[in-house]
């Protein structure tokens, strides 16, 4: 049995919701346990990962970043997506279900469990990677 740390920006609180709704039930329906920690945006969660690194076996990233008027989005997408990978390069088990849409509508559909459950998803990569770590150290 895992244990493994969901790591949220807690933005949009109703789509996070959803979100945290699909990875709780993924894990629990794995066999693992699970905690959550927020922090303030998308840019966070790579950092905070990084500093839990040694107390868990896996982390499912969670947030959502909307595209607005600004450059703003393109950053925050790209630079954390980029610090998540570069995690997962070094050897940490991470599902990445931060979602960047173009507008709410099609964070709904990404977020809800009965329609993409990226949530859900996020949770099962990070199953998946951390059964492939087991596998190969």
């Amino acid at each position: 049995m895992a244990n493994i740390l969901i790591v949220e920006a807690r933005f949009y609180e109703h789509l996070n919701d959803l979100l945290l709704e699909g990875a709780r039930a993924a894990i629990e329906a794995a066999g693992h346990t699970h905690e959550t920690i927020t922090v303030p945006g998308a840019l966070e969660v790579p950092g905070a990962i990084a500093l839990a690194a040694d107390a868990y076996d896996a982390f499912v990233a969670i947030g959502v970043v909307i595209r607005g008027e600004t450059y703003h989005f393109e950053i925050v997408a790209g630079e954390s997506a980029r610090a998540l990978m570069a995690m997962t390069l070094d050897g940490l088990a991470i599902g990445n279900g931060i979602l960047t849409t173009e507008n709410e509508a099609q964070a709904l559909t990404r977020a809800r469990r009965t329609e993409k459950d990226k949530g859900g998803e996020a949770a099962k990569a990070a199953i998946a990677m951390l059964e492939l770590q087991k596998r190969f150290s």
